[in-house]
């Protein structure tokens, strides 16, 4: 392997920093003792900038190029999201039932019948007529301000910075 760049970032496909590298896990160091990588990260990453600084965190994280709006270190999305009414089109589940008894065990085409015909505890549909309303709480929200997982399809590996290397110096 060439020698790298002090601070340069890379993927590997084995679970542990080589000789040289340090996991993207955010861990805090001592300016002290890294001099040459606090002058390249400073506080970009996290720490006091006094006596700490912080390694880039890119656990569960996918990295993003620099642009005008994005800027080295920000963090952006997050890992759950709880859908708000906000998020949903507006919509109705409406529910149909009829005041006649039923007289099938087939939904295909039929409505929520009032009673059971003749006393078989199956047959709770029938034909679509002598339509009644609900009241608005029989058929209310669902889903419990639960959230779910945002992630895009993805593969994990072990992202490493060097620890030791060549400075890079601009061009």
């Amino acid at each position: 392997m060439a020698e790298p760049f002090l601070s340069e970032i890379r993927m590997f496909g084995f679970g542990w920093p080589p000789r040289g590298w340090a996991e993207c896990d955010g861990q805090i160091l001592p300016i002290n003792q890294n001099q040459s990588l606090y002058s390249l990260l400073s506080t970009t990453y996290g720490g006091d900038g006094r006596t700490s600084f912080a390694l880039p965190d890119l656990r569960s994280r996918t990295p993003m190029g620099m642009d005008a709006s994005l800027h080295q270190g920000q963090r952006e999305g997050v890992e759950t999201v709880t859908l708000t009414d906000a998020n949903m089109p507006a919509h109705r589940h409406p529910l149909n039932a009829t005041t006649e008894a039923g007289t099938t065990k087939s939904f295909d085409g039929n409505i929520l019948a009032s009673a059971v015909d003749g006393g078989s505890p199956t047959d709770y549909y029938a034909e679509p007529q002598n339509l009644v309303s609900f009241a608005s709480q029989s058929v209310s929200y669902i889903g419990g301000s639960m959230s779910h997982n945002n992630e895009q399809p993805s593969l994990v590996v072990n992202f490493c910075i060097a620890m030791q290397g060549l400075f890079p110096s601009r061009s």
